[in-house]
């Protein structure tokens, strides 16, 4: 009898969580698995889902490695890692066997449980925020009604994570590198947080799905939807960039301490679980920014011009940049962009870092928010004028800022006039 109301608990458990996609699915696609007791054949697809997803999301890093090495190698003029595999290939792979092998040091006074636990943390936060992300109209682990909450919740957490390893580490470089990271984190969910706001806002839902309903088509993306969307779209990027400890943000590896941050003391596979945390919030954070801003699985064409199904649906889609493989392009495009950034710009200082955060992207982001709610206010409900007057302001605004950034640079480019030439040639 107790075991048959667990079973029964169980049940009502699977069918009250994620609006009971597993038994949907067992009905629809796996109907053998019905003969089973009513919350053994959901409990059989949620723990599949469950091996695929640890089993591929992990590939990403890697993947993503090796495209920045290649990335960096032609920014750079040279031709990146070659020997292993065709064209470098299996690079990555070398390395991540070899860090398996390398010797697994504990500092002898650090503390041994945080020191081991810290990465495992790091890491698992890191994949967990992918549970919200919709890849696809079906393609979602969990509907959550709170989706982009649970998103700031969970990453939340990777910054105990960092201050545990530094902690741990016995090391007072490896515990400034963490306090740099843990403020440097903490400062920027703040515009991080504000410009998700802003997307809230003007769809009335925390839902990842119903965010991304709202943009069918390339007029409905919610970066084109108000001319502070679009500011928005750039300040939660760029906090994102902040976020993932990316340079030019990448403060936890101070130059003028010649060490790398709060993984110093940190070696083989408990080393390389912080760069795969750091390049699996890469692919996050840009999931997320195409998510919330380009409109998600939605592409540029609206979904009821092009065929639902068959062949053609999907390479139309596609082609238009919808569907899951126009979420990988689009957030593939703006892993590059992190990418191109890193080994463009230079490195801030930790004053120019926080005077960005605090002095500018926070003003901004409720600037972003006041001007939503008054937009919202004169256009209760989207129409083609609000987009049309929108997309004009945009264009305006791109044209003001283009031209003042061209007139400053070219006063900063002009020679200097003949008395200058004799001053500095006296001097």
């Amino acid at each position: 009898m107790l075991l048959g109301l667990q079973v029964e608990n169980l049940h009502q458990f699977f069918v009250q969580s994620s609006d009971n996609w597993a038994q949907r699915f067992v009905q629809n696609h796996a109907p053998f698995l019905e003969h089973l007791p009513a919350p053994l054949g959901e409990l059989a697809i949620m723990l599949a889902c469950c091996v695929i997803f640890v089993a591929v999301v992990p590939l990403l890093p890697l993947g993503l490695v090796l495209a920045e090495r290649k990335v960096s190698a032609h920014i750079q003029d040279r031709v990146g890692p070659m020997r292993v595999g065709p064209h470098g290939t299996l690079q990555t792979l070398a390395d991540g066997v070899k860090l398996i092998f390398k010797e697994d040091h504990i500092p002898r006074e650090g503390d041994k449980f945080l020191f081991v636990v810290s990465p495992y943390i790091i890491f698992a936060c890191s994949f967990a925020v992918f549970a919200a992300i919709p890849f696809d109209r079906s393609i979602l682990v969990s509907n959550l009604n709170i989706g982009i909450f649970y998103i700031m919740a969970i990453s939340s957490v990777i910054v105990m994570g960092v201050i545990m390893a530094g902690w741990a580490s016995n090391s007072k470089w490896s515990l400034l590198g963490a306090m740099r990271s843990a403020a440097q984190i903490v400062s920027y969910e703040i515009p991080l947080g504000l410009g998700i706001l802003t997307v809230v806002m003007l769809v009335q839902s925390l839902n990842m799905q119903e965010i991304v309903n709202g943009q069918d088509g390339i007029a409905n993306w919610l970066i084109f939807r108000t001319p502070f969307t679009f500011i928005a779209f750039f300040v939660f990027f760029i906090s994102s960039i902040a976020e993932v400890n990316r340079t030019p943000f990448d403060l936890p590896e101070a130059e003028s301490e010649l060490v790398a941050g709060f993984h110093t003391e940190y070696s083989g596979m408990r080393f390389a679980l912080f760069f795969i945390a750091e390049y699996a919030n890469m692919f996050a954070v840009s999931a997320i920014a195409a998510t919330l801003f380009l409109g998600g699985w939605h592409g540029i064409v609206p979904s009821g011009m092009l065929p639902e199904a068959g062949l053609l649906g999907f390479v139309l889609r596609a082609i238009t940049l919808g569907g899951l493989l126009g979420v990988a392009i689009k957030t593939l495009c703006l892993v590059f962009v992190m990418m191109w950034l890193r080994w463009t710009l230079p490195r801030l200082r930790v004053d120019q870092l926080m005077n960005l955060c605090w002095k500018y992207f926070i003003p901004i982001s409720f600037f972003n928010i006041l001007g939503v709610g008054i937009w919202g206010l004169i256009f209760p409900q989207d129409s083609r004028l609000s987009i049309i007057i929108s997309i004009a302001a945009i264009i305006l605004g791109l044209i003001l800022v283009f031209g003042v950034l061209g007139r400053s640079l070219s006063k900063s480019t002009t020679p200097p006039s003949s008395p200058d030439r004799q001053i500095s040639a006296t001097t």
